[in-house]
């Protein structure tokens, strides 16, 4: 099922005065329907509406990403978003995003911002070790038509490549808060192997997801923070693959 909440046009922080560009964010939600509150009071600052896609009526452990996603930027695109942010419930942004959005959206919509994927280990440090300390998503792009939406099942973008988006970097961060919890770190290597065995979607497999080897933890800088403060609660967040192993 797919809602859509816009807000009433309003001066938002962050935003130059001749830039009217609506900014909707997309997301879906299942096993982390919990995490979805404070991700919108995240982004409340930096959106003018949201698209949300409940997916907890799925069978099997993990419903069709790329369905998902074509159907919210279908929702976004009739809502008459300008920009589509795309984020997951267990993701937050830094606080300075609120005050640079304006200058992001100002220009050309044939771009894909990029954020610096960083992956929590604590609510106050994330890993930056090798390939860690290098993760990009491009995450805020330009709206279009569902009809050209085209990905791999798994780990595709939110675009395709035909839409001819020049990819740059916003400089900002991305907080994922998933591997947080030991467990969870456990639990996602088990579900993508589950999903990709072959490692067809990645060539570099799930096993890294667990692997400590050299592992060096950065604090988040004074000053690029994210809101709310998150207290983690132990949960999997994801579908439990132990409940249903064969022995």
């Amino acid at each position: 099922m797919i809602t859509v909440e816009m807000k009433p046009a309003r001066r938002r922080r962050g935003r130059w005065l001749w830039s009217r560009q609506k900014i909707v964010a997309v997301f879906s939600y299942r096993y982390d329907q919990h995490l979805v509150p404070d991700l919108m009071a995240n982004l409340d600052p930096i959106v003018d509406g949201w698209v949300a896609y409940d997916d907890r009526a799925s069978d099997g452990i993990f419903s069709s990403e790329p369905e998902r996603r074509r159907a919210l930027i279908g929702a976004a695109h009739e809502a008459g978003a300008d920009w589509v942010l795309a984020m997951d419930p267990d993701e937050r942004l830094e606080n300075a995003v609120a005050s640079r959005i304006g200058r992001l959206v100002s220009g050309s919509r044939h771009v894909a911002w990029g954020f610096r994927c960083r992956e929590m280990y604590t609510p106050a440090s994330y890993r930056v070790d090798g390939s860690w300390g290098r993760k990009m998503q491009h995450r805020l792009f330009g709206a279009y038509h569902p009809d050209r939406y085209r990905s791999k099942d798994l780990h595709g973008a939110w675009f395709p490549d035909d839409m001819g988006f020049r990819l740059k970097d916003s400089g900002l961060n991305l907080y994922h808060l998933k591997m947080i919890e030991p467990k969870r770190r456990a639990a996602r290597r088990d579900l993508y192997n589950r999903l990709d065995p072959d490692r067809r979607l990645q060539q570099i497999g799930y096993d890294y997801l667990v692997d400590e080897a050299g592992m060096i933890l950065e604090g988040v800088p004074a000053g690029r923070g994210y809101f709310p403060a998150h207290a983690d609660d132990g949960g999997l967040w994801m579908a439990d693959l132990s409940v249903n192993r064969r022995d």
